[in-house]
């Protein structure tokens, strides 16, 4: 899907893809079900699930650090001013995580800035569905 930037030229969609290590498996899998849509997006993903995207599916990924490493943070900065579009952050509510303060940071940036953001699979096809429509002709 494409949005418009502020000269009204159409842009692809910017997704930032994050999944804490309990859950990558599933975010290689929810992105493997949406990949033909996802190659159409610029997409960013924090270190470890940026390479396995890249690795596994093919998909074209800037990696960004690991999540304790920073980040999410560097996703929420980018989501600040404007150059994140969506979020899909598939988040183990069951692990604590050493940079919970960081993961409330960018979720909260989500909600302050209105960007859509899923944090578990289910709502992340929801959200995937509605962004990515399949094409007229598929």
């Amino acid at each position: 899907m494409t949005q418009s930037n502020p000269a009204g030229a159409p842009r692809p969609l910017r997704l930032a893809l994050i999944a804490h290590d309990g859950r990558k498996d599933r975010m290689i899998a929810l992105a493997r079900e949406f990949a033909p849509r996802l190659r159409g997006c610029t997409l960013c993903a924090t270190g470890t699930t940026g390479g396995r995207l890249a690795a596994e599916l093919g998909l074209e990924v800037e990696r960004l650090l690991s999540g304790p490493l920073g980040g999410d943070l560097q996703i929420g900065a980018r989501l600040a001013v404007g150059e994140i579009d969506a979020v899909v952050f598939l988040r183990d509510p069951m692990t604590p995580q050493p940079h919970e303060p960081d993961i409330h940071a960018l979720v909260r940036a989500c909600d302050v800035h209105d960007v859509p953001c899923a944090t578990n699979a289910s709502t992340a096809r929801l959200l995937l569905e509605q962004l990515l429509p399949r094409a007229a002709s598929a």
